[in-house]
């Protein structure tokens, strides 16, 4: 028999209204890691990291057009739809709020872990969360 696939999710593509906007948000206030920024000629391939990161990317993507620049911020209809997963959530959201970063709540504890929803300045709605040991 033999062994089953193995896959991972490598990036998910953001579209965002400028490049260097998006990278001066998410490298420079949260500390992101700029893994590649390659012209393309008509495009540029912007691939970041969260710190300490080796897989789980971010394809920072410039809308094109308007059918994309309506969709900056609403790439998941409203709703949460990126996770930050943390080892110190106290650490990290003290510091994204340092950096201006704005919390929609409080933090709150749920069955999971800790949690709290948040915006990037585009509108994109994320959650930093903590996962509970155990």
């Amino acid at each position: 028999m033999s062994p089953p696939p193995q896959q991972a999710l490598h990036a998910i593509a953001l579209v965002v209204p400028d490049y260097d906007d998006a990278i001066a948000f998410y490298c420079g206030c949260l500390n992101w890691q700029l893994a590649e920024d390659i012209d393309q000629g008509h495009k540029r391939w912007v691939r970041i990291l969260p710190p300490g990161a080796q897989q789980g990317s971010l394809i920072l993507a410039k809308a094109e057009g308007p059918a994309q620049e309506a969709a900056v911020g609403q790439q998941f209809g409203g709703r949460v739809g990126l996770f930050l997963a943390t080892d110190d959530f106290a650490r990290d959201h003290a510091q994204m709020r340092a950096a201006g970063v704005r919390f929609e709540e409080a933090p709150r504890h749920e069955p999971y872990g800790t949690v709290a929803v948040w915006q990037d300045p585009f509108g994109n709605r994320w959650d930093l969360l903590e996962f509970s040991q155990g």
